[in-house]
Parts: structure tokens; C-alpha cells; sequence
């Protein structure tokens, strides 16, 4: 097919779609992250019946909407990048088992809950969301740890078949279990903030105490874990010339280990040291703005560490979108994986018409659902959970 009256060349616009899966993650990880914390943190922040009615009422309106995030990077990379689709999706299929029953337990602990007065019965079903919430984050923080570790796949040359030759327990390395450890405190302080910013009494309270320890942890693990990057692991190294608008095949390049490598991208580019500073700057500082009890303020600041923690992993990565520990030479890189050139620019047209809609949308809804959840609210709505 003549692609030559498309005006953006086709290294470009894998370019630009590295940066819309970007999006994607950091969308997900802010708007769904403290569905997750705030359910992580349920037995914690919550002494009694009334009070955990209180934190389900604040995300289970909107939980629905911000799981659109999750599906929409899952399509995205089914669309965008097949081979990253194919070689995750399938390889990593138990880990994907296990965070799925995590994901479905939430909905399911929302709706069933309070369907019985009986205290066993909910306390329950408050431990299940509670294990779905650390489950599902530590799942999370786990596959991006194993990004950087690489993974054990190859592909064939002549299919571009990729085979996968690892199994479920071999993901839980001591880094990737850092890593998951990290998305489990990320995540957690981001729904205390949330919950100091949107409840009041006790839950609040106790959310402020919590939250900042927890996003102390954040930012001393993530310097912790950029140090164990910089001096414990092999990075990925393209060798030869790459050309950015050949078409997709992973064969067609050479990869070298070299210590640290992971770090050669930001000596290259210094102006990527903005996110690893933003993910600690902003992890330290929620912390004390949620002991003085501000709202927004924390909630913008634990966003902004979790938008730094992610950006700091794609720009060390880049241009690798998933590395590979059993054949180097054969990870996906943006330049080797993705689809066509005409798919890449149909897709993006439509990205730009629909996704100010979304955008729209989601924020619509939020205003209709901002203020403070009480009690009081609770009890007064028939609908509530």
C-alpha cells in the first residue's frame, strides 16, 4: 500500500504511540491506582462498618470508568504493538490470571458486601478487597520490574512467533518484588490521599497518618530501587544502525548486556532526570502535606510522584518495550514491533476525534460526584453501598 500521502513518517508515529501508551499507564496508574490503594488500605484506615460504607461510597461510583484506562492500554497494545501484545498477553498469561481474579473480586466485593447485615459476612468480603487491592498493585509493580530484569522470551525469525519459556514463580525476583512492593506503597498513599481529601473524622484522619508514612516508603524504595538499577543490573544496549521506518522484525538487530545500561539514556538526554527528581521530590513531599492536612495539594503530589515513578521506567527502557532475558537480540523495541504505518496513522486520527470525548466525559463525571463523602450521605442514599 502507498503510504507516502500520510504527513507523519512512520518512525514518528511510533514514536508518538510510545508516548500515548505512556499515557495510558500513567492514566490508569492516577485514576485507577487509588481505587486500589483506598481498597488496600480498607481494614486499615476503617474501625467500624459505617466508616468502610464511607470509603466503598467515594470509588465504588467511579471505579467502572477508571478501569476504561486499563482497557483501553490492553487494546491499545493489541492495535498499536502486536508483538508486545502477543508476547505479554500470552507469556505471562498465569501472572495476568492472577491479577484478573484480583480486578474481579473489586466489583464483586462493591456489590456484595452489604447485602447481609452480617458482620463475618462483610468483614470478609472487606479482607477480600482489601488482598484484591494489594494483589492487583503488587501484580502491577511486578511486570514493570521484570521490564527492566527482561524477560525469558524469544521470537522466532521465521513466524515472529514469540516463545515464552519462563513460569510465574521465576517473576518474583528479589528486584521485581522491590518493584511490586513500591506500586503496593505508590498506590496505597495515593488512595489516602484521596481519602483524606474527599472524607472527614476519622477516616480522613487516619488516611493523613497513613498516607504519609506510606509515601515516605514510596520515595525511599523508588531510590532504592534506582540504585540497585544503576549498579546491580544489565541494561539493554542496541548495537548498529537502526532505521526507525523499517518494518516490523525483531531479527534485524544486534543487543548487547552492559552494566547499567539503563542509565545511558538519561546521561544522553539530561533533561530526563526531571522524572526520577519529580518521583522521590514528590513522594517526600506528600508526606508532610498530608500530616498538615492539605487536600488537593496531596492528592496533585501523589499524582505527580506516581507520574515520575512511570516515566522514570519507560525513558530508562526506551527504546525497548519489553527486553528479553533468554535472547537479547530478539526484544521488542519501538522500532521492531509495532503495526503497519497506515494502521498507526488510522489509529491515531481516531485517538485525537475520541479521546478529548473521554476525556470530557470522565470529567463531567467527576464534578457531578465531587464533595465530601460522610456518613451522613451514606445513609441517606438508598443507592449506596
Amino acid at each position: 500500500m502507498d503510504v507516502s500521502w500520510i504527513p507523519l513518517d512512520y518512525g514518528t508515529l511510533r514514536l508518538i504511540w510510545w508516548l500515548l501508551l505512556g499515557v495510558l499507564l500513567i492514566g490508569f496508574a492516577v485514576m485507577d491506582g487509588f481505587d486500589l490503594g483506598v481498597a488496600a488500605l480498607l481494614p486499615v484506615v476503617a474501625h467500624s462498618d459505617e466508616e468502610r460504607r464511607v470509603m466503598l461510597n467515594l470509588v465504588g461510583p467511579v471505579w467502572e470508568g477508571n478501569q476504561v484506562w486499563l482497557i483501553t492500554g490492553g487494546g491499545a497494545i493489541f492495535a498499536a504493538w502486536p508483538l508486545l501484545y502477543a508476547a505479554s498477553f500470552s507469556g505471562l498469561y498465569l501472572a495476568m490470571l492472577l491479577l484478573l481474579v484480583a480486578l474481579i473480586l473489586r466489583p464483586v466485593g462493591f456489590k456484595y458486601r452489604s447485602k447481609l447485615p452480617d458482620p463475618r459476612w462483610r468483614s470478609t468480603w472487606d479482607w477480600l478487597l482489601c488482598g484484591s487491592g494489594v494483589v492487583a498493585s503488587l501484580v502491577f509493580g511486578v511486570a514493570m520490574g521484570n521490564l527492566l530484569l527482561g524477560l525469558p522470551f524469544g521470537v522466532e525469525p521465521s513466524t515472529l512467533r514469540p516463545v515464552y519459556e519462563g513460569n510465574l514463580f521465576q517473576l518474583f525476583m528479589p528486584f521485581a518484588l522491590l518493584a511490586g512492593v513500591l506500586s503496593v506503597t505508590m498506590l496505597a498513599a495515593h488512595g489516602a490521599a484521596l481519602l483524606a481529601w474527599r472524607t472527614d473524622g476519622n477516616v480522613a484522619m487516619r488516611a493523613r497518618q497513613v498516607g504519609g508514612w506510606l509515601a515516605l516508603a514510596t520515595g525511599v524504595l523508588f531510590a532504592l530501587g534506582g540504585v540497585w538499577v544503576a549498579l546491580g543490573l544489565d541494561g539493554h544496549v542496541l548495537t548498529g544502525a537502526v532505521d526507525p521506518a523499517a518494518a516490523s522484525n525483531p531479527a534485524l538487530k544486534t543487543v548487547d548486556l552492559v552494566d547499567g545500561a539503563w542509565m545511558r539514556n538519561f546521561a544522553q538526554w539530561p533533561w530526563m532526570w526531571a522524572a526520577p527528581a519529580l518521583g522521590v521530590a514528590a513522594s517526600l513531599l506528600a508526606a508532610p502535606l498530608l500530616w498538615r492536612g492539605a487536600k488537593v495539594l496531596a492528592f496533585l503530589a501523589t499524582s505527580t510522584a506516581i507520574t515520575g515513578i512511570i516515566l522514570t521506567v519507560g525513558f530508562a527502557l526506551f527504546p525497548f518495550l519489553m527486553p528479553s532475558s533468554l535472547q537479547p537480540g530478539m526484544g521488542l523495541t519501538v522500532w521492531d514491533a509495532s503495526s503497519s504505518h497506515f494502521t498507526l496513522w488510522v489509529m491515531l486520527l481516531a485517538t485525537v476525534v475520541f479521546l478529548p470525548i473521554v476525556l470530557s466525559y470522565t470529567g463531567y463525571v467527576y464534578r457531578v460526584m465531587r464533595g465530601t463523602v460522610t456518613p451522613e450521605s451514606v445513609s441517606e442514599n438508598p443507592n449506596a453501598y
